[in-house]
């Protein structure tokens, strides 16, 4: 362990989440640090109405943590990313969603990481939290449950996420955009690919535990449906997408379009199964052909 006290900005990008936001500043306010390191917080407001300044300046007012605010006008994920790194000091940049919240021990367990595995960067879990008892179907069908790995598993770039993750600042040095705008989703996958073939690592680290809020507006079935389609249309953007992957979409159109009876039969969580599986690959297509079916880079939430 570096002798050295290091400094680690969080950053959080927002957008009209003001009910959601003080519950993630809150959780950040005590982060155990065991004397390793200081953090500060950096939150990006993605509206141009600043809809999240008056909150950040009520935590601003009762906290030890610096906090600084800013604003990227352009509706869009992968700038508003950038706009928050730009204002980001110190040694590391940990991202985190503003529909989340973190373990107390989250930020001191992935420094840890990093230090052991001697790493760029370490990544880490997101388990969904209901507020409200979800209906039967979401948990048998485990929607909202991300991919989980053992602690130290070197990830590749798909495997990559900015919804929990620590990454030292001299990434990003040099970079003008790290997260392409063009990306309306999957800015991550990309930029993780990018360093990783520049000769970075990225570990796992199951220990540095972040926490999901899923709404009952999640649970349903065109929301779960339209996130598939976006997730889909991501993929064509990716340099490693080629006439491989868009063949396999095309057979598994039709495929999951004939399944879709049999699994209404078997059980509604199959049947969204299918349906998920099926919306996915048909964005896959759509965005191969140069269809935008979704505007909005929000949906993904």
């Amino acid at each position: 362990m570096p002798n050295q006290t290091e400094h680690i900005c969080v950053c959080i990008c927002t957008y009209k989440r003001s009910d959601l936001l003080p519950g993630l500043l809150e959780s950040l306010k005590d982060q155990a640090t065991e004397g390793l390191f200081t953090y500060s917080i950096v939150v990006a407001d993605n509206d141009r109405e600043r809809s999240a300044e008056p909150v950040v300046a009520q935590f601003a007012a009762g906290a030890l943590v610096p906090v600084v605010y800013c604003m990227e006008p352009e509706q869009n994920i992968p700038m508003a990313r950038n706009r928050a790194v730009a204002a980001a000091i110190g040694d590391y940049v940990a991202f985190i969603d503003d529909d989340e919240f973190p373990a107390r021990d989250w930020l001191l367990n992935l420094l840890k990481a990093c230090h052991k595995y001697k790493t760029d960067g370490v990544v880490g879990p997101v388990f969904r939290h209901f507020n409200q008892k979800p209906p039967r179907w979401i948990l048998k069908g485990q929607f909202w449950q991300r991919p989980m790995y053992s602690t130290g598993l070197v990830i590749e770039g798909p495997q990559g996420r900015v919804n929990n993750a620590l990454l030292k600042k001299e990434l990003f040095a040099g970079q003008q955009q790290p997260f392409r705008p063009e990306f309306r989703a999957g800015e991550d996958w990309d930029f993780y690919t990018r360093m990783i073939e520049a000769g970075r690592t990225f570990v796992w680290c199951q220990e540095a535990v972040v926490y999901e809020i899923v709404p009952p507006t999640r649970w349903k079935r065109l929301f779960i449906l339209k996130r598939s389609l976006l997730q889909g249309s991501v993929s064509p953007l990716h340099r490693n997408f080629g006439q491989a992957r868009i063949a396999k979409s095309l057979m598994a159109v039709p495929v999951y379009a004939l399944l879709l009876p049999f699994a209404a039969i078997l059980g509604h969580h199959l049947l969204m199964i299918a349906l998920v599986k099926l919306v996915w690959h048909l964005g896959n297509i759509l965005s191969f052909l140069g269809v935008r079916v979704i505007k909005t880079p929000y949906v993904i939430g």
